[in-house]
């Protein structure tokens, strides 16, 4: 495994809700990576097709996957689709409703999975998504698999939603995740699953900071065996 400073690639998977994207942010805080939030760039695809008013299977807008240009500024903090900044658009209700849908489709998955790659080639990278373990980055120099119980990724959810004056029930939540965990591990183009090498992580009862410390130490620690 490589050293932190050396081109290090870091990928990490699971479930919505599993605390993921908020760990990763973190870790590409402390240890100066750039953040790929892979899930981003499925909403940013979602977005295209709601504006040219195109079906997820639809053959022009796979045409545009292949032809957008999607990129991470901010240190990940922001996602730019051909050149504007669509940080905040990507996060309505109606891209949450959609993006499962789109996600799916296997001509996109590939076109996002190069998206990903060209992106994550220049390393010193820590990426989160679906299948960044298994699928887009499988030689990762480290693995990890983040997961939580339903209920509480459901309340992890509403707490997010509430601060964005969204108006929807805990009940709710937790069926639309029930829902978006069945597309995700039973979609035939690389589901949702743990890679063998993957370090799992249960984070229903962890705050975040310990997450992050976790696998900070994991990483330093191969980083002392190597010396």
């Amino acid at each position: 495994m490589k050293r932190i400073g050396s081109q290090v690639t870091i990928a990490m998977d699971g479930p919505a809700g599993s605390g993921k994207s908020t760990v990763a942010r973190r870790i590409a805080e402390r240890l100066g990576l750039l953040y790929l939030d892979s899930g981003a760039m499925y909403r940013a695809v979602t977005l295209l097709a709601i504006q040219e008013k195109l079906a997820a299977d639809s053959p022009k807008l796979i045409d545009l996957v292949k032809a957008c240009r999607i990129e991470f500024t901010n240190n990940g903090k922001t996602i730019l689709l051909d050149a504007e900044d669509v940080s905040v658009q990507i996060r309505t209700p109606v891209v949450n409703k959609l993006v499962a849908d789109v996600a799916k489709i296997p001509e996109i998955r590939r076109e996002i999975v190069k998206h990903q790659q060209r992106i994550g080639a220049a390393g010193n990278i820590i990426a989160e998504g679906r299948d960044l373990t298994t699928i887009v980055f499988p030689n990762a120099d480290f693995k990890f698999y983040l997961d939580a119980s339903v209920t509480e990724r459901a309340k992890r959810r509403l707490a997010e939603l509430q601060t964005q004056n969204v108006d929807v029930t805990l009940a709710a939540v937790e069926a639309e995740i029930r829902a978006r965990d069945e597309k995700d591990t039973t979609r035939e183009h690389s589901p949702l699953r743990a890679a063998e090498d993957a370090i799992i992580i249960d984070t229903t009862c962890t705050t975040v900071e310990e997450v992050v410390d976790f696998i900070i130490a994991q990483i330093r620690r191969s980083e002392e065996c190597q010396q």
